[in-house]
């Protein structure tokens, strides 16, 4: 993970499905959860789902409130 990583969790939506146009980061668990069990799709929206996922399966989306302000999101 690079920190830059992070951001994109932020400002990258997701780009289709139920949660079509919300922000990665902003995902619900459980829909992380279903892509853990079905495979991430390739390429870096999958690696920033995975990424995600670790983040929420830890208890640890607090990391990203400080970037969510820098962002003026939440």
């Amino acid at each position: 993970m690079k920190p830059e990583d992070l951001e994109r969790l932020i400002s990258t939506e997701m780009p289709f499905g139920k949660h079509e146009g919300t922000p990665i980061a902003d995902l619900p668990g459980y829909y992380l959860s279903w892509f853990a069990r079905k495979g991430f799709p390739r390429g870096e929206l999958g690696r920033l789902l995975a990424l995600m996922h670790e983040i929420d399966h830890n208890g640890l989306r607090g990391l990203l409130e400080p970037l969510r302000r820098m962002h003026g999101r939440r």
